[in-house]
């Protein structure tokens, strides 16, 4: 199937909430949730897509003929391209009751290492959400990230103990969802998290430990000192805190502050290579996509993933060879100018 059959199809599966649009910017679901909306004031998702509209790259051919390498290593291992797909949850009451988070994260995380990429996980209140998703990376070599909620120390511990059995190949934490109303009605109270309180979580998970949900230099500061190997710029696209800045206006500092001391990801908003190559020249190692893979892996299962992903990887390519990058390294600040 091509493209557009798969998007075609995701309209009939996908739904009520999310409308399914040709570029998911963030308009038409607005505020409303559920659904891939955001909180009041309902801007955020859209901020993030228009903020890398805003970036424009600088064209430059007079350079080697040569074919762009995109391959990406993190953690000691290589990747096929420093794209991968962003964890989502609940998708069946966000998104269509097609897929529940255990169904649809085996889709993404087999299709995703087919790639060659790597699938983030999310995670929820039942337990077996993420205990299905290491389950499914055990026979792929672990490859994927369970991406664990702030949870109470003793459930953390409880999750990092199963991903330890699964010989999981790294775990995240996506901080950004300390206000979600289940946590704080856990006793011991989840949430927030110290440096202190990350750091031992961080000390007994004993893998590369990304913290996602950054959004300023001395967040970044915070993570990189409780021993973090890597951070995820996110705002979660606006779900869980209205009137943020978007992830594109503050990577540039915050990669400026840590990039070299740990892996620096970013997501929000991200939706062709253009925007994978203008982060890249922002300071980000690699991006995060959610809502446009999910859309396709609704309209056409794996092959959908896959599907998205050459159109990606292939606008990539082509924006490196029209701006004159080899390699992911020669995608630098000087590559892009950022309108006043």
């Amino acid at each position: 199937m091509t493209y557009e059959e798969i998007h075609a199809a995701a309209s009939d599966r996908v739904g009520p909430y999310c409308k399914n649009c040709a570029v998911c910017n963030g308009r038409a679901c607005g505020n409303a949730m559920p659904g891939p909306g955001c909180k009041y004031p309902g801007n955020t998702a859209a901020r993030n897509y228009d903020q890398w509209q805003k970036i424009c790259v600088n064209m430059d051919t007079l350079c080697p003929n040569t074919e762009p390498d995109i391959r990406f290593e993190m953690f000691g291992r290589s990747f096929t391209a420093p794209i991968f797909a962003a964890p989502l949850g609940a998708v069946d009451m966000h998104y269509g009751p097609l897929y529940k988070d255990p169904e649809y994260n085996s889709i993404l995380i087999n299709a995703a290492a087919e790639y060659g990429v790597l699938a983030f996980t999310g995670d929820g209140v039942d337990p077996e959400i993420m205990r299905r998703a290491a389950e499914d990376m055990e026979p792929l070599g672990g490859m994927g990230i369970p991406t664990i909620k702030p949870w109470n120390k003793e459930a953390v511990f409880e999750k990092l103990d199963y991903l330890h059995e699964k010989h999981a190949f790294a775990a995240a934490m996506d901080v950004d969802g300390a206000g979600l109303p289940f946590l704080k009605a856990m006793n011991p109270n989840a949430g927030s998290k110290s440096v202190e309180e990350l750091a031992e979580i961080i000390r007994y998970a004993g893998i590369p430990f990304i913290v996602k949900g950054v959004m300023t230099v001395s967040g970044a500061k915070k993570a990189l000192k409780a021993g973090a190997a890597g951070i995820v710029v996110s705002n979660h696209g606006g779900r869980v805190q209205g009137g943020t800045p978007s992830t594109a206006e503050v990577l540039p500092e915050i990669a400026e502050a840590v990039k070299g001391k740990m892996t620096v990801l970013v997501d929000g908003g991200i939706r062709s290579g253009v925007d994978v190559f203008r982060a890249i020249a922002l300071g980000a190692d690699g991006v995060l996509i959610g809502r446009p893979i999910l859309n396709m892996i609704y309209g056409g299962g794996a092959e959908g993933f896959r599907v998205y992903m050459d159109r990606i990887t292939s606008e990539l390519r082509s924006t490196m060879t029209m701006c004159g990058a080899a390699s992911l390294k020669d995608i630098t600040r000087d590559k892009i100018r950022t309108e006043k």
